[in-house]
């Protein structure tokens, strides 16, 4: 599912953007209000997500301007505007639903789960949880249980356990982990990824007789339960 995203501040769109990745959406991201409004002109979306006050041209122009060319997209209003006159505004414009900040992002992609459905009159079809045989991983809480066993991970262990589970029987090149985990797109000449799939290792099959994370010698890895 596609969303488009038109929020101005860098922290809480980068928020928002990996959030909505690790569950499954695939993000375009605008932080001026006259390109979010030509990428909803142009672009066929499931939902989006519209800051109130955007450079340019605001969140509510873009609304009503969709909602006048019978674009029905849905939308939520995503702002620190928290006084009900403002949700009135938002709401009246053509706003599905309005969320204030701060926010979790749980209940953002509860909300947006729901505006989607209503919109569809079908379940949004978001994967939030990946499983491998007695490993199951919980991208919401990011909870990892394996036997009924909780694990603690580090946050790049997390992330780089997510890409394996999602990318599961197939080889993971070391660059790919590069550029998936670190955001590299050279050679390091760096140890990194052995040094955390060792440590992965230790907290997903240590201590269990089957182990997923195999190496592909020369190559990555790969995770399945064979």
């Amino acid at each position: 599912m596609k969303i488009l995203l038109v929020e101005d501040d860098k922290s809480t769109a980068e928020y928002i953007v990996k959030g909505l990745t690790e569950v499954g959406f695939n993000v375009d991201h605008f932080d001026i209000g006259s390109e979010g409004l030509f990428a909803s002109a142009i672009n066929k979306y499931d939902a989006i997500i519209l800051d109130r006050m955007l450079p340019e041209v605001d969140g509510l122009k873009i609304a009503k301007t969709l909602r006048s060319t019978n674009n029905q997209t849905p939308i939520i209003f995503l702002t620190a505007m928290s006084d009900v006159d403002e949700r009135v505004k938002g709401l009246t414009a053509g706003a599905d639903d309005y969320l204030t900040k701060p926010f979790a992002f749980s209940e953002l992609l509860a909300r947006l789960q729901n505006i989607i459905k209503r919109n569809n009159g079908v379940q949004a079809n978001i994967e939030s949880v990946l499983t491998l045989g007695d490993l199951t991983v919980n991208l919401i809480d990011r909870s990892v249980v394996r036997s009924g066993k909780g694990i603690t991970l580090q946050i790049k262990e997390f992330n780089i356990l997510v890409y394996l589970l999602k990318n599961k029987g197939r080889v993971v090149t070391r660059t790919m982990l590069l550029e998936q985990i670190w955001n590299y797109n050279f050679s390091p000449q760096t140890n990194v990824v052995d040094v955390h799939i060792f440590n992965l290792r230790k907290q997903v099959d240590e201590g269990f007789d089957k182990q997923l994370i195999k190496t592909v010698r020369g190559v990555g890895y790969r995770i399945d339960d064979e």
